[in-house]
């Protein structure tokens, strides 16, 4: 860890989300970048802000809730890997993924019992729509993996939050807070004592609820088509906020894309398709308090979207390239072939191998906060396609 403009950074500092978050840094109590950090809307995703008695929507960001879980099953790894073809094509025919989808199999979830639902309009009006795409994955970096892990057991491992839901409601109140919609603003702060802060809470909360539930039943249908009953689960978020205790101090602590790390607490961190994920569990050491014991969500983006793919635009229903990207589809086979031979269902060049870090040296940059439990090995990846077009926005 070094400090950079006084932001506690681990691994090599991103320039651009070191500025975004020592902007940040005066309304905050605490700031902190994790190894996996680049430039976010407003907040660098990987960064870590404490606040009293306030919270911010875009510091939580527009996917509320989003997160990981991973669960291991009692399924054979080479029974698993013999039939991993027509096991992805089952997943990829089971699961909705992409902006705006509706869960082919309606999920029924207490948590919409819950008040909220009624006494905040902001959620109310999100009611139908949500129920409708409850257990759906989304498009982007979203997915649903199979791995093997280094003693032959099968893990499944998905990566969603909250959908449509989740960014309407960060929409709604970052417009009601005075904010804008944009990388380069400053992020919109509530305060916890006053009516919108209180209702945004209630409704993050609501949403967490949400992106819980849908990864339970996303991870619960793929461990019916792999085989197998779910014998252990390890589930987080990691673009939430938390009140916790830090420096003898109540505070408010956000992470954006980053996990919660205390001592001897369990996550699922994810690499890219083409790299190894793990299960980590926290520990102490001197580094964890400047880190308000976080740390990766993931590898963390080295090349941006427009980039790696190029850029697009859809006229009239079809798919118009405007400009060339510099990573093909056939360089992304090609590496994850050579990696471990990934069955992939899905997914653009934006999201190849190439424009991620690699995550044993972004592990490397915490190792004295966490400690690896299981290495994971991908032998099959879901996410959304390339051309994957809704005319809704989530």
């Amino acid at each position: 860890m070094q400090k950079v403009n006084g932001v506690p950074v681990w691994g090599a500092p991103l320039d651009n989300a070191v500025e975004q978050m020592a902007a940040c840094a005066p309304d905050a109590e605490h700031v902190a970048l994790m190894a996996d950090h680049h430039l976010g809307y407003a907040v660098p995703i990987g960064g870590v802000l404490a606040y009293e008695n306030k919270v911010s929507p875009s510091g939580v960001g527009f996917d509320i809730a989003c997160g990981n879980k991973a669960v291991r099953l009692d399924a054979d790894a080479d029974h698993v890997r013999t039939h991993i073809a027509e096991i992805m094509d089952e997943i990829a025919a089971a699961i909705s993924f992409g902006m705006g989808r509706k869960n082919k199999e309606p999920v029924e979830a207490t948590l919409f019992d819950a008040p909220t639902w009624d006494d905040i309009p902001a959620a109310r009006a999100l009611k139908d729509t949500a129920q409708a795409q409850l257990g759906t994955v989304g498009s982007g970096n979203h997915y649903v993996d199979v791995f093997v892990d280094g003693d032959e057991a099968v893990w499944i491992g998905v990566h969603f939050g909250s959908r449509g839901l989740g960014h309407k409601l960060a929409t709604h109140f970052i417009k009601a807070g005075g904010g804008k919609d944009g990388m380069h603003v400053a992020p919109v702060l509530l305060r916890m004592d006053e009516e919108l802060g209180q209702q945004y809470w209630a409704c993050m909360e609501l949403a967490g609820e949400y992106a819980y539930a849908g990864r339970d039943w996303v991870c619960d249908r793929v461990a019916g088509i792999v085989g197998g009953a779910i014998t252990d689960a390890v589930h987080n978020h990691h673009n939430y906020a938390w009140q916790e205790r830090h420096f003898g101090r109540e505070l408010v602590v956000i992470r954006k894309g980053a996990t919660p790390c205390q001592p001897g607490q369990r996550s699922f961190v994810g690499g890219s398709m083409g790299d190894i994920s793990v299960i980590i569990a926290g520990r102490e050491a001197p580094e964890s308090a400047q880190a308000l014991y976080s740390t990766v969500h993931g590898a963390g983006r080295v090349m941006s979207r427009t980039r790696a793919a190029g850029r697009k635009r859809w006229r009239r229903g079809k798919l118009a390239v405007e400009s060339e990207g510099e990573i093909s589809r056939g360089m992304m086979e090609r590496w994850i072939a050579e990696f471990n031979e990934v069955e992939l269902r899905g997914a653009g060049s934006d999201e190849s191998p190439h424009v991620y870090k690699r995550l044993p040296e972004v592990l490397e940059h915490h190792r004295e906060t966490i400690r690896v439990l299981h290495t994971l090995m991908p032998v099959g990846v879901a996410m959304a396609g390339a051309d994957e077009f809704d005319p809704y926005r989530d």
